[in-house]
């Protein structure tokens, strides 16, 4: 972590996810300051699967470096809804953005590697999306996978090793709206179309 970086400004929050002040990045992160952050998922249908676009952190970062996570994660800005910095921050790290959709947040604290203590609570935007291309920063990507949701599950289900620790937590948010975003789906292919008879009389 550069000094720039580390003098960045973060949202300390109480418990209750209200606004309490500002911290500086290093601070927060090595006494372990509750602060407010995102998690960011972009998924996409190919043929009858649905697949996460999975990032790996570059070995480089302050903590949790070389480690696989979800596609982009940050911090909210002061001043700054959280929801008008995540889309900013998926074309830094990703190269792309599309329209991303508030889903949930959750609590977690964690001591990581490097000394760091992880203690925020992570507001969780998920999006289905198929870009065109995908340009990684290196500053803050290694590389980059789609996998299956399910071949997923299935590896999570048996070590969580090489995964970031917030991973689990927001997937389990973005696993819910895949749910609910497929079930839309579903209802509205088993719709009968409307005012089918005016249709058939103009054939």
């Amino acid at each position: 972590m550069d000094e720039i970086e580390a003098k960045q400004l973060l949202v300390k929050v109480d418990h209750l996810d209200r606004v309490v002040g500002v911290v500086e990045k290093k601070e927060a992160h090595l006494k372990g300051i509750l602060h407010r952050a995102f998690s960011i998922f972009i998924f996409r249908k190919v043929g009858s699967s649905t697949q996460l676009l999975l990032q790996k952190r570059a070995s480089m970062k302050y903590h949790s470096g070389g480690l696989w996570t979800n596609t982009c994660c940050g911090h909210a800005e002061p001043d700054l809804p959280v929801e008008q910095v995540v889309e900013a921050r998926l074309q830094n790290e990703m190269g792309f953005s599309c329209p991303l959709e508030s889903i949930g947040s959750f609590y977690y604290r964690a001591v990581l590697d490097k000394g760091m203590v992880e203690h925020e609570i992570d507001h969780v935007f998920a999006a289905f999306c198929n870009p065109s291309k995908i340009v990684i920063n290196p500053l803050e990507v290694e590389g980059f996978e789609w996998i299956d949701l399910e071949d997923l599950q299935q590896i999570l289900s048996v070590q969580q090793q090489g995964f970031t620790i917030w991973f689990p937590g927001a997937f389990h948010l973005a696993l819910n709206y895949v749910k609910r975003q497929e079930a839309r789906t579903g209802a509205q292919e088993a719709e009968p179309p409307r005012n089918s008879s005016v249709l058939l009389g103009h054939r």
